[in-house]
């Protein structure tokens, strides 16, 4: 059996009789290089903070440059980033069909979330990428454009409606989710970054801001620790006696 491929990828009845199907042919990975240096580090962060920082309720998948497959004899579109919900990961990744992300691994969903960050201006984010999205009916697509090449502002949501993506001017994405353009330095370099905050627009740290900020915490609390343990002094008490 073969999937209809103008069938709802979201269909969970969409793959009955093929969850296991040959995928020896495809090619899952090529080797091709990411656009640039500010591009890889960009896609590393926002998949890195939310492993680090998000606790949505749920299993999610986030993935950098990695093939979406939405039926075995139909190529794959790859976004520099994606998020999918209420899915996990397949146990043994080392294995061939589970390299990719194939639809039928994942409860039969596109990904919920899809970005691409633009490097050049023949990339095909507003033309053919945003028809790929839009066949494998992801619901939301957003184009992170730092440099302005092919559009006015840095970063454009788009939400799927009847088969079409419309601008959205709704910040707000599954499970309280929401985009951020943020100023700052990321593993040492000072740029406009795309990044991920939740409902009160709180920015999802990375795992060394997160560190950062732990650290900071435990300084502080040694800190009031040193100055109550004088003022005890100060009053004639022994703090080390306290204990």
């Amino acid at each position: 059996m073969i999937a209809d491929l103008d069938a709802n990828p979201e269909d969970p009845h969409l793959f009955e009789g093929v969850s296991s199907p040959d995928v020896s042919h495809l090619i899952t990975e090529d080797d091709t290089p990411v656009d640039s240096l500010f591009s890889e580090m960009q896609m590393r962060l926002l998949v890195e903070s939310l492993y680090t920082s998000w606790q949505p309720g749920v299993p999610f998948v986030a993935m950098a440059n990695v093939g979406v497959f939405v039926a075995p004899n139909r190529p794959p579109v790859v976004p520099d980033v994606l998020v999918t919900t209420e899915v996990s990961r397949p146990a043994n990744l080392m294995q061939k069909e589970h390299r990719s992300y194939f639809t039928w691994l994942f409860d039969g969903k596109s990904p919920d979330i899809v970005i691409e960050v633009v490097s050049n201006r023949i990339g095909g984010e507003l033309t053919r990428k945003m028809r790929e999205y839009a066949h494998i009916r992801t619901p939301w697509y957003a184009i992170f454009d730092p440099a302005r090449l092919i559009q006015n502002d840095p970063l454009v949501i788009y939400s799927l409606d009847k088969g079409e993506y419309h601008r959205s001017s709704d910040p707000a994405l599954p499970f309280g989710l929401q985009f951020r353009l943020w100023e700052g330095k990321y593993e040492g370099q000072h740029e406009t970054w795309l990044r991920w905050a939740d409902a009160e627009g709180k920015l999802l740290l990375s795992g060394a801001e997160s560190a950062r900020l732990a650290e900071q915490k435990a300084r502080s609390t040694e800190e009031k620790a040193k100055a109550l343990a004088a003022k005890l002094r100060e009053l004639g008490v022994d703090p080390d006696s306290l204990g």
